[in-house]
């Protein structure tokens, strides 16, 4: 794992809210899937990212509860209507190519699986010289 995957993965932690990005794309090809931060604003980010390449984008919280779902780039379903309103309010610029898409706080689910892997063995080894 790289330093910047490092960073990048602190500040998804610093931006107080995370969970999981589940991206289809078209033509059937295999599901990407990443960890993000539920920031309005890179939520919105996210979906401009990816969300005119895939058929659909499931977003999750850690506790697999739905955050929002697209229909490529269009929100399909928000639970949380306050929520989708704070998104719609960045992704419509975007969907109407006013700006682009800007950063997004996201790694590869893979990266973010070895780097918890990890910090479960930073905890262990930690315990273990504690007794």
């Amino acid at each position: 794992m790289t330093e910047a995957d490092k960073k990048m993965i602190s500040d998804i932690f610093d931006s107080e809210s995370m969970g999981y990005a589940y991206v289809y794309p078209m033509g059937g090809n295999i599901r990407q899937e990443y960890l993000i931060s539920l920031s309005p604003e890179n939520i919105a980010n996210f979906i401009g990212k990816h969300g005119f390449d895939a058929e659909k984008i499931i977003i999750t919280d850690v506790a697999d509860r739905l955050v929002v779902n697209t229909s490529m780039v269009f929100l399909d379903t928000c639970p949380n209507q306050e929520l989708c309103q704070e998104i719609i309010g960045y992704l419509a610029p975007i969907q109407l190519g006013e700006t682009e898409a800007g950063s997004v706080l996201a790694v590869g689910r893979d990266t973010a699986d070895e780097y918890f892997a990890e910090e479960d063995r930073f905890v262990a080894m930690a315990e273990l010289g504690m007794q």
